[in-house]
């Protein structure tokens, strides 16, 4: 367990500040995130065939978890905001997806990464998994309607490489 004098965005009263990012070096920084929307297989056939009533669903998430990142700073309070270089989200079907230790035949998944950039003085691990996060989330609001069983699962950083902490690749 950290001492409150080790914690970043804690002030020595306690009170919760912004991090003073003005003494770090600009570098370039760049993070992956990944999760899941997990779905039955009729409702991923209607995505990949763009059966959807709503519309395009690949297309509306992908723009959804861009626009987002670009906002981290306005949904995550401590976040500061940055100039992003670059922000890719890829919607990837899958099958075979194992749920605690179980793979249903009729459990599919749409795979969500999103990898930003920036060259600045902090890193870009927050808005590569709002991106994720905000793309699944309008997958599933998009299909709320086709099925009621959605769920988003593992949305986890995967890779981060810049800044003075170093670089991170999560064990896959």
């Amino acid at each position: 367990m950290s001492d409150v004098n080790d914690l970043t965005h804690i002030d020595e009263t306690g009170n919760a500040l912004m991090v003073d990012i003005s003494s770090k070096d600009v570098t370039l920084r760049e993070a992956t995130a990944r999760g899941r929307v997990l779905m039955q297989s009729e409702t991923l056939k209607l995505i990949v065939e763009g059966d959807i009533p709503k519309g395009d669903v690949l297309a509306t998430a992908r723009i959804a978890g861009i626009m987002a990142a670009k906002r981290t700073h306005d949904l995550i309070p401590l976040c500061h905001p940055l100039p992003l270089s670059a922000v890719k989200v890829h919607l990837e079907p899958a099958t075979g997806i194992s749920v605690f230790g179980e793979t249903p035949s009729d459990q599919v998944s749409l795979e969500v990464e999103a990898t930003v950039r920036t060259t600045s003085r902090t890193g870009v691990e927050m808005e590569a998994l709002t991106a994720v996060s905000v793309a699944a989330l309008t997958v599933y609001d998009m299909c709320k309607a086709v099925e009621r069983t959605l769920q988003i699962n593992d949305v986890r950083l995967i890779a981060k490489s810049g800044g003075c902490s170093g670089d991170y690749r999560a064990d896959e």
